[in-house]
């Protein structure tokens, strides 16, 4: 059979003309030089990886010899595995109130554009710029909004501002809390948005300049970092680094070592975290100062979830979810901090007996029925733990708490809520009052924050008709021919404009307002995202 083959073959070839042998010889030294130049190029990629790793072992191995041997303990890094992020699809506002957000939005940064861009912030009835930290921080913390908004044109300037302006070597001392949630927080959240590297450059260039605020005796952040000459230090006023600020940049710092796969960032953070664990605290609840040489807490100092108090609580929750519920002592501690919430804080007014939580006073630790509008937050992050499986009271106080939220705005004639509000105890009458000095607004984002928790949790549309009574309010009373003012007095039918529009105001307050009117609940949906404190979303890993 072969040598039939074989000559029938010699056949067929000896019938071939020359140029036709010619063309088949010519295929064949083709076809044989593709094969040896694939073999050699696979040959060469898998040698480059064997020298690549027999370096690494070497240097790892020199690194061992050389250096003094460290207890294990004392050296915790964290481990990070690669994962596969699924990035969000925004298409723009999809029904009228979403189009009057955008619209506010955009007559927003028309005004800062005007006056005040590249500085932090916008004097709107002046029309002057202000500057706190010189970071252009309505361009950056606002950035991602436009973003979800689907507003491309103003993007790409604020893009391109941060591309060639935003620069952190400015010998000027900034709030390390401040900055990593608005500025870190931001830039990571564009990053990954969009995968623009340049996102990234920017966010790991100010990390590894704020990481200086860990250089502490005890690791607990100093409150000031200089990120021109990368030093740090507490504030003047005090020895003492604020509780809520050095255990409010977990999230941040986490994703920047996910992001840069340098862990170096996540493990300094999450030691804090782990050294507050170990701390004695009334039931869960800390004291709002803590002293970065020693690394304790002032003794008697307020208990709040207020000022100086609040993200400590909500980034116990947050940081369980961003760590795919995989560290039990965050959940330990927010779950037992809750508790002396509901024991301690969670009181109810008269004579309607509204819910209310209030503070444990500086030295007495006697309760004072007072509550920042900062303490809405809470019915949005109970409600979020619910949807995570802890308890129903929870959802119970969230909703409760969430409604005497919704009284401080409707109790003002511009549906606006004060700064503190007072509550009565024994009123035969008023179960809530604001006093002068607490009655000024900056517009903040709590309360919309947490209906948009609820409503996306719930579907409940009652939440969505509160944001709308409140947006309606602040387009009667804050707006002004360049942007949105804060208020002096919401006790009173014409306020007197503060002159002051903060960046948070396009960064959370109108974000939330957006989120909060979408017909799809879930354009950023919370199983896959948690939000930093200054509403940016990061994703949630799997460790």
């Amino acid at each position: 059979m072969d040598n039939t083959v074989c000559g029938f073959c010699r056949m067929r070839w000896n019938q071939l003309s020359r140029l036709q042998r010619s063309l088949v010889y010519g295929l064949v030294v083709v076809v044989a030089t593709i094969f040896v130049l694939l073999y050699t190029s696979r040959m060469a990629v898998s040698a480059d990886k064997i020298r690549k790793k027999v370096e690494q072992d070497s240097r790892n191995n020199s690194s061992l010899v050389i250096e003094p041997a460290v207890d294990a303990a004392q050296v915790k890094k964290t481990v990070i595995e690669s994962e596969i992020i699924e990035r969000p699809i925004f298409t723009g506002p999809s029904n009228a109130r979403q189009f009057a957000v955008v619209e506010s939005f955009k007559h927003a940064w028309r005004g800062y554009k005007a006056h005040a861009w590249g500085h932090d912030n916008l004097k709107p009835v002046s029309g002057a710029p202000h500057d706190w930290f010189s970071l252009g921080l309505t361009i950056v913390d606002g950035l991602d909004t436009a973003y979800i908004m689907g507003l491309m044109e103003e993007f790409e300037e604020g893009r391109q501002w941060i591309k060639t302006e935003l620069v952190f070597t400015k010998n000027k001392d900034v709030n390390f809390f401040e900055v990593t949630i608005r500025v870190l927080g931001a830039l990571l959240t564009n990053y990954h948005f969009t995968q623009d590297p340049m996102f990234l450059e920017k966010a790991k260039d100010l990390g590894e300049r704020l990481m200086a605020a860990f250089s502490s005796p005890s690791g607990i952040p100093y409150s000031d970092v200089n990120l021109g000459t990368r030093t740090a230090h507490a504030p003047e006023w005090s020895h003492f680094s604020t509780t809520a600020e050095v255990t409010t940049v977990q999230l941040e710092f986490r994703e920047l070592s996910r992001a840069t796969n340098n862990p170096a960032f996540e493990d300094a953070a999450a030691a804090v975290s782990e050294k507050i664990h170990q701390l004695p605290k009334k039931h869960g609840l800390v004291p709002i100062f803590i002293n970065p040489n020693t690394g304790h807490f002032l003794p008697h100092a307020t208990i709040t979830l207020g000022a100086r108090g609040d993200s400590y609580y909500e980034y116990l929750l947050k940081q369980w979810l961003q760590t795919g519920k995989t560290i039990n002592y965050l959940l330990d501690d927010y779950m037992t901090a809750i508790e002396g919430v509901r024991e301690y804080l969670a009181k109810r007014s008269s004579p309607n007996k509204r819910l209310f939580i209030g503070e444990l006073a500086s030295g007495s630790e006697a309760f004072n029925p007072k509550m920042d509008h900062l303490t809405c937050f809470l019915p949005g992050t109970l409600a979020l733990g619910h949807a995570n499986g802890l308890p129903d009271w929870h959802m119970t106080l969230a909703e409760q708490l969430l409604y005497t939220c919704y009284l401080t705005y409707a109790a003002h004639p511009t549906f606006l809520a004060p700064e503190i509000t007072h509550f009565n105890m024994a009123s035969p009458t008023d179960d809530m009052y604001t006093k002068t000095a607490d009655a000024h607004s900056l517009l903040r984002p709590e309360f919309v924050e947490s209906l948009w928790y609820m409503y996306q949790l719930t579907g409940n549309s009652t939440y969505q008709e509160w944001g709308w009574q409140i947006y309606q309010g602040l387009e009667k009373y804050a707006r002004v021919e360049n942007g949105y003012t804060s208020l002096n007095n919401v006790k009173s039918e014409k306020p007197i404009p503060r002159d002051m529009m903060e960046s948070f105001f396009l960064s959370e307050t109108l974000k939330y307002l957006y989120l909060l009117f979408a017909d799809d609940r879930f354009i950023i949906d919370l199983s896959k995202y948690v939000i930093n404190s200054e509403a940016h979303p990061l994703p949630i890993h799997k460790n």
